[in-house]
């Protein structure tokens, strides 16, 4: 399975509870070291440039991904908040965030590992209580457990996105139907 970081959820807290992929069968965790973490911070646009992060960053990560995700879940299918999750969460979005600043050439955001975190546990913060909550949906591949917001027209979206997983299914569907049309005519 490639462990590459993928961005196809529409929000980077939906992006962060993505990076344990697979959680009913192989549970594939990208975030497996401080240098994946960082790497992480740095694809999704959270920083620009981050102090390095250590394994106890690593832990509190993982600690808040697993919130997000029990909290996206049960936000998606109308359950209650569970309570830890919750304070997971609300005590990381607490923290101070990544600060952008203007600079002569742009915008420039320079964080620690911890304001990191905090940046995406305010955007977990954001989309759980925002207006986009009805477009929260999980991918229709069996084997994902990607959640994302369904922005397309007549919110019919099924996979987390094409490439990731809509291809695979596709053409899958495509071969069956393929199989299944050969197989009386061989007879």
């Amino acid at each position: 399975m490639n462990l590459d970081h993928v961005f196809v959820c529409g929000n980077p807290a939906l992006d962060f509870a993505a990076t344990l992929r697979a959680r009913r069968t192989l549970r594939a965790e990208t975030l497996v070291s401080p240098e994946r973490l960082d790497a992480w911070y740095l694809e999704a646009g959270i920083v620009d440039a981050l102090s390095p992060s250590g394994e106890s960053d690593v832990a509190q990560a993982v600690a808040l991904r697993e919130a997000v995700y029990v909290l996206v879940t049960a936000r998606r299918l109308g359950e209650s908040y569970e309570a830890e999750a919750l304070a997971t969460v609300n005590g990381a979005a607490r923290k101070p965030s990544a600060t952008p600043q203007l600079t002569a050439t742009g915008r420039h955001t320079e964080a620690t590992a911890e304001e990191a975190l905090s940046t995406v546990a305010r955007h977990a913060v954001e989309v759980l209580s925002g207006p986009e909550v009805p477009l929260l949906k999980e991918c229709g591949n069996p084997e994902c457990t990607r959640v994302y917001i369904d922005r397309s027209r007549g919110v019919r979206r099924q996979w987390c996105g094409m490439e990731s997983c809509g291809n695979k299914l596709k053409a899958a569907a495509y071969r069956a139907r393929k199989k299944q049309v050969q197989a009386p005519a061989a007879h």
